[in-house]
């Protein structure tokens, strides 16, 4: 039976599209005089936020344009004050970008009442997460346990020290009773590397890469070539099992504990 499951945060639970951060890095890297495409900004998703930074400045393109204009490879200083950019401008945003997603209220709900506790990860900092965490009770969403890179020693996403702390927390043993839900590569590797049933959310991920808005605005076969694009990508990833919107979430853990049920 499933008795933990792990949530990640933006693009998961809340903030559909994952947009907070697609901004701030945006910004950090243009005050270098660097643009980068959204494509760019979202393929380390999901990662400790310096981390991110330092997989963005590794990309061939990004890596020339940056020794086009600055004549050199970038230096901790730099990677330290597009740090310091992304960091003033998130705190901006995320305040606005903290919505909780369609159906996480409700299923989580569903979740509880099945004596199913509800951890989480992130790539957000304990400082950032604050102001997600107070937005997000105010719409009723409270996980029972939230741990963030900063308490694990900056071990983020794709280790597994974030999600195991979490099991700690709830005095789990059995890995194959937790199950993490994420909308990253990241996520799922998190979930991979731990050893737990690791899950994609396609609908108001950061890897189908679309605002509320925006996904509105696309046409079925648009959404049906999006989950068709997302889906592939999760399972090559290694993912177990990808789920269309967050609120099959409750129905996927009934398949699971049903098949555990004929395999045991």
């Amino acid at each position: 039976m499933i008795k933990v499951v792990i949530l990640d945060w933006a693009g998961t639970a809340v903030d559909f599209g994952c947009m907070a951060p697609v901004a701030a890095f945006r910004e950090a890297f243009e005050r270098q005089e660097i643009t980068v495409t959204e494509q760019e900004i979202r393929e380390p998703m999901g990662m400790k936020k310096i981390e991110h930074i330092k997989r963005m400045l590794e990309m061939p393109r990004i890596a020339e344009s940056w020794l086009e204009t600055h004549g050199q490879a970038p230096t901790t200083a730099d990677i330290e004050a597009i740090y310091a950019t992304f960091e003033e401008v998130l705190f901006q945003q995320l305040a606005n970008h903290a919505e909780v997603k369609p159906g996480v209220l409700d299923t989580v709900a569903v979740l509880r009442n099945r004596g199913i506790k509800i951890g989480s990860t992130t790539g957000y900092t304990s400082e950032m997460m604050g102001i997600v965490i107070a937005e997000a009770n105010a719409q009723g969403y409270q996980p029972d346990h939230i741990v963030t890179p900063d308490e694990v020693d900056g071990k983020g996403r794709p280790a597994p020290e974030m999600l195991l702390t979490n099991l700690a927390y709830f005095k789990q043993e059995n890995n194959q009773e937790v199950l993490k839900l994420g909308d990253t590569i990241s996520d799922i590797l998190e979930g991979k590397n731990a050893g737990v049933i690791s899950v994609g959310v396609i609908e108001g991920s950061s890897q189908a890469g679309y605002s509320f808005d925006a996904y509105q605005q696309l046409s079925e076969a648009e959404k049906e070539a999006l989950f068709k694009r997302v889906r592939r990508e999760y399972l090559e990833a290694g993912a177990d099992y990808v789920i269309d919107q967050f609120s099959e979430l409750s129905s996927l853990i009934e398949t699971i504990e049903a098949q555990q049920v004929v395999t045991s």
